[in-house]
């Protein structure tokens, strides 16, 4: 019956050439089709992928990321190389689009037109059970949302699950990131992975917060789309800190009453997506993560425990949807750790995903669901075997 699997490695060794060794070696004699690999941002990347290119076979596919973090079974890991080899029933196409700062638009249609030329799908294929898209960008162009219209541009009902190439830097002045793709390691660029497999799988989403039932609605926002000015009809910043009873000094993301701590949420059926306030500006505005529309509602939501729903995650909802796991790629909010730390649950979090199935994954810079740009969210491409 249909399956994809996953074989894992990890190494911490720095020397890119001994890296790409240590990380065949445990692959063993298996030939992967697919491989991901995370790597912390201080690593030689070009280098990195020069070796382990090398190493494996011509016709397996290398796809990678630089991490905020990476994560594997035995926990969340920094300064490391997270590899995961695919194998089983499927094919894989990876598309690349440039220049996402000029046209992101444009770059997110180049990447899906380019994976689903290399598979032969029509865009009526992309909207069936067969076909699932991992998209990947360089997060600090910070233009997610506009490539995300071109990815979705050849059928909008294309399932696509995904996060930020990210950094370890904590100076905004200093972030960057780069993907891999082959032989090739580029900056400004997005990366689709496009999946064609009859295995079972699901792109799923996973976050720590419940609703309030209380709601804000946004009136006034500035030309960005992303600064609020107002909530209802009162100054952005002093709002938010009333409703959550804190000083305006107290609610910038990483604090552990504010923002990171209640964020809000666009209820979308029975799924409340997290758009997350990032910091309050000094002329009493928000500027938030996600471009958002003036006069639209939002929920206030309320963190719980970081360890306990992720565990959940794993152990519960995951197996419901995915019938015999063997296979997850973990797309998991930078934020998310910012926020365990401050809150003490950091260790908590990481044993979290020892009771996960076979996975890799790495720390994101914002993350992607079903075509939206989320926050503080950890989402999840999740492939099984048929019993």
């Amino acid at each position: 019956m249909p399956s994809v699997e996953m074989l894992n490695a990890r190494t911490t060794a720095r020397d890119p050439a001994a890296a790409a060794e240590d990380i065949c070696n445990q692959f063993g004699s298996v030939k992967p089709k697919f491989v991901s690999l995370f790597a912390s941002r201080d690593r030689d990347q070009r280098a990195l992928n020069a070796a382990l290119r090398e190493r494996l076979p011509k016709d397996t596919r290398l796809f990678g990321a630089t991490t905020g973090g990476e994560i594997d079974r035995d926990g969340m890991h920094s300064g490391s190389v997270v590899a995961a080899g695919l194998y089983g029933d499927f094919d894989v196409a990876i598309g690349l689009g440039r220049e996402i700062s000029r046209d992101a638009v444009a770059a997110g249609e180049a990447a899906i037109k380019s994976a689903a030329q290399q598979l032969g799908a029509r865009a009526d294929d992309l909207g069936t059970k067969n076909y699932v898209a991992m998209v990947v960008d360089d997060a600090f162009q910070f233009r997610k949302e506009e490539l995300l219209l071109g990815v979705m541009s050849m059928n909008q009902a294309l399932v696509a699950v995904g996060g930020g190439a990210s950094d370890t830097e904590f100076d905004p002045a200093k972030w960057s990131s780069e993907i891999h793709v082959d032989g090739e390691v580029t900056s400004n660029s997005v990366a689709v992975v496009l999946f064609r497999t009859r295995a079972p799988w699901a792109a799923m989403r996973s976050h720590w917060y419940v609703p309030t039932g209380q709601t804000i609605r946004l009136t006034k926002i500035d030309e960005s789309a992303q600064r609020v000015l107002e909530i209802d009809g009162k100054p952005a910043a002093q709002r938010y800190a009333e409703l959550l009873g804190v000083g305006i000094d107290e609610l910038e993301f990483g604090k552990p009453k504010g923002f990171a701590a209640n964020p809000v949420a666009l209820r979308v059926g029975r799924e409340y997506f997290i758009r997350a306030p990032w910091k309050p500006l000094p002329d009493g505005s928000i500027l938030f993560a996600n471009m958002l529309e003036q006069g639209s509602e939002l929920e206030l939501v309320k963190a719980t425990s970081a360890g306990e729903s992720t565990r959940r995650f794993f152990q519960t909802e995951l197996p419901a949807r995915v019938p015999n796991p063997r296979a997850t790629l973990i797309f998991n909010c930078a934020g998310r750790t910012v926020h365990a730390a401050a809150t003490g649950q950091a260790q908590e979090l990481s044993d979290a995903f020892k009771v996960a199935p076979p996975c890799a994954g790495f720390n994101v810079q914002f993350e992607i669901y079903c075509g939206f740009q989320i926050n503080s969210t950890l989402t999840a491409l999740s492939f099984g075997a048929s019993s």
